[in-house]
């Protein structure tokens, strides 16, 4: 790193002496580049803009410019703007700055020659304006300077300079009792400048922080002698360089093509200004400068000592961030505490409210379930439930309900599935006397209703296209008309929906719009299946037998471990809802006894018929009928099909000659739904 600090501090002087002896090429830069390892090289520039020094990776490098041993080469600079973007290109070429700005120091031509004597492989590297061909007394002079090169690599320090630096490094070990307490490095910069003007002088210093991207760069800090608002903007060099970059030094910044124009430490009379780089974690993540009132007074050791400082800065800033996180996760700890408890508290609420615990369930997936639902309560977000049948989704809707400010409205559930077309829109929008045959009067629809409070449309798949189209304009507009009227009504309604289809297949299939399945999946909540929180197939066990034993006036004493297995090891395919039937029968047939298997449905038992049951016929047969009166036998048939068809009511429906609606006419009269 030393002779990176080197070359920055004498290529300005290098550069000078050069464009007096060649005044005739119009020399506006010199660099040089050198194998530092098997991966790295060193490149240093100097030009209008100052010396930079950097650290790229020779394969990232031009095969013009990478480190060699022999042969002198020239090109157009022309061909550099191939690539505007790469390290090289852009350092020479000054692509990230406005036309205005490049164009006096614009290059015509790049040439470059090995350094013999450099150690490692080197070459020099010098940026030319005038377009004439150089001849042999110009590669002379070229050489000499590449020799003065090889004379700064070569510089030892005198052990006067190396008192001074040893002086220097114990007044940068000051700089540790400062930030022991203090995790803004903010507070203390003020002072932190103070203790380093003894070790780098100077009259202005300021920090900034890198984005992840390079691409943005803020001021973090200053020192008070800059009257310096806070500043966010563009970096003006591209990622390439600064990933790479290390120094920078600038003899004079009033003479800066840019830095005269933006720099605060300019503006506040700045001239000689260094800057050095802060890493923490092998990235570079900021930088930090110093600037004089004085022109050209910083030396070698003025950057090795601003290095050190950045140093200590990248340790306090790791403190900071390690700090921060520390209380991030705090604040997030006490947040989802806060979550989970809101959680519980409506949860117990709601069974509460429902005589048996409807809520319950411990396993991960469940209360992901709830936090999402409690997170989403406070606003009046549309929400769209997903999941197969028999789930928990109007549960989960009724407490989003309870949690969310409008708890005290009212809660309107519509099954879309249950309602003829026309019917469904009658329900929905509501109608007008006269609006149809049988409309005796006046009626406000459901939308109307849940003014205040929350609209829970279930099966909302099955609404035809054309109650979807209106449906689509209350969403947009919070406004609709009831059927047969011509007043425009405003809708206060939260909109819950839910649905077991795959509403993306049905849009392909032409059978849902995309336009309103866009509008109701604002915020989507998957519930999971049964089968996928096997944890809570228990604690749903006691919810119900403790809402059967209020019911029927007989608990169950309790179920046998052979029964419990059998619950925990089965499928459900109709879920919660196919758990809830299974244990009510056995609730039924045990008359207030031990549940056993013999008192579970045959299908749950027998794994046999487990294993067939994809392939058993949908419709169910006489002798698998059990015997009993009309509404028994009925009951028994439509339960079957049910489960055969794992809770596919349209396949069910088919299987039994029934329509859809037919099918949940009936349910609701068995309790099936």
């Amino acid at each position: 790193m030393s002779s990176m600090f080197a070359l920055c501090a004498r290529l300005p002087e290098l550069l000078e002496r050069t464009q007096a002896d060649l005044p005739h090429l119009l020399v506006r830069g010199l660099g040089v580049v050198r194998t530092e390892d098997d991966d790295r090289a060193l490149f240093a520039y100097n030009d209008a803009f100052g010396a930079a020094g950097y650290l790229p990776r020779v394969v990232d490098l031009p095969e013009v410019f990478r480190p060699r041993l022999s042969g002198q080469i020239g090109m157009a600079a022309s061909d550099l703007l191939k690539n505007p973007t790469g390290l090289v290109e852009s350092r020479l070429m000054h692509t990230w700055y406005s036309e205005e700005v490049r164009q006096p120091i614009r290059l015509r031509q790049v040439f470059t020659l090995p350094v013999p004597g450099a150690g490692p492989p080197a070459i020099l590297v010098a940026g030319i304006s005038s377009e004439r061909a150089l001849h042999a007394s110009d590669i002379a002079r070229f050489e000499a300077t590449a020799a003065d090169v090889v004379r700064v690599f070569d510089t030892r320090e005198s052990p006067e300079e190396e008192l001074e630096r040893l002086r220097r490094l114990e007044g940068v070990e000051q700089l540790l009792p400062a930030f022991f307490h203090i995790l803004d490095i903010r507070e203390i910069f003020e002072r932190l400048s103070e203790i380093t003007r003894g070790v780098v002088p100077h009259a202005f210093a300021t920090m900034a922080l890198f984005s992840e991207s390079l691409l943005e760069l803020t001021l973090y800090a200053g020192t008070s002698s800059i009257s310096a608002p806070s500043f966010s903007g563009p970096m003006p060099v591209p990622p390439s360089q600064t990933a790479v970059w290390v120094c920078r030094y600038v003899p004079d910044m009033q003479e800066h093509p840019h830095d005269r124009l933006v720099d605060f430490s300019a503006k506040a009379g700045g001239r000689a200004s260094i800057r050095v780089v802060i890493r923490l974690d092998d990235r570079t993540i900021g930088a930090v400068s110093f600037a004089s009132r004085e022109r050209a007074c910083y030396t070698v050791l003025d950057l090795a000592i601003a290095r050190r400082v950045a140093d200590y800065i990248a340790l306090a800033i790791s403190h900071q961030r390690a700090a921060e996180e520390v209380r991030r996760v705090a604040v997030l700890e006490e947040r989802n505490a806060k979550l989970e408890m809101r959680v519980r508290t409506l949860s117990e609420e709601l069974d509460a409210r429902a005589g048996y615990r409807r809520m319950a369930g411990e396993s991960k997936a469940w209360k992901h379930v709830l936090a999402e639902a409690a997170k989403v309560s406070g606003t009046d977000t549309t929400v769209l439930l997903l999941g197969e049948s028999g789930t928990g989704k109007e549960v989960v809707a009724r407490f989003l309900h309870r949690a969310s400010p409008r708890h005290n409205g009212p809660f309107i559930a519509l099954n879309c599935a249950a309602l003829p077309e026309h019917l469904l829109e009658a329900e929905l929008f509501g109608y007008e006397r006269g609006a149809y045959t049988g409309a005796v009067q006046s009626k406000a629809g459901q939308l109307e209703l849940a003014s205040g409070g929350i609209l829970f449309l279930d099966e909302v798949a099955e609404m035809s296209l054309s109650a979807q189209a209106k449906f689509l304009r209350v969403l947009q507009e919070r406004e609709f008309q009831r059927l047969g009227g011509t007043r425009v009504l405003h809708s206060d309604a939260r909109i819950v929906a839910a649905t077991n289809r795959d509403l993306e297949l049905a849009i392909t299939q032409g059978k849902f719009r995309e336009d309103l399945y866009y509008r109701l999946n604002v915020f989507a909540i998957q519930l999971p299946p049964l089968r996928e929180r096997r944890d809570d197939i228990l604690a749903l066990t006691d919810a119900f037998l403790t809402e059967f034993s209020q019911k029927f006036g007989r608990p169950p004493t309790g179920l046998s471990s052979d029964a419990r297995r059998i619950l925990q090891a089965h499928s459900w395919p109709g879920n919660v809802r196919e758990l809830r039937n299974c244990l009510e029968r056995a609730a039924i047939l045990c008359e207030g006894g031990l549940i056993t298997p013999d008192h579970l449905p045959v299908k749950i038992t027998s794994s046999q018929q487990s294993q067939t049951a994809d392939k058993t016929p949908l419709n169910p047969t006489p002798d698998a009928e059990p015997a009993g009166d009309l509404v028994s036998v009925e009951r028994s048939l439509i339960q079957g099909a049910l489960e055969t068809a794992r809770f596919n009511k349209s396949k069910a429906a088919k299987a039994l000659g029934l329509t859809r609606q037919q099918l949940y006419v009936r349910m609701r009269r068995y309790g099936l739904l």
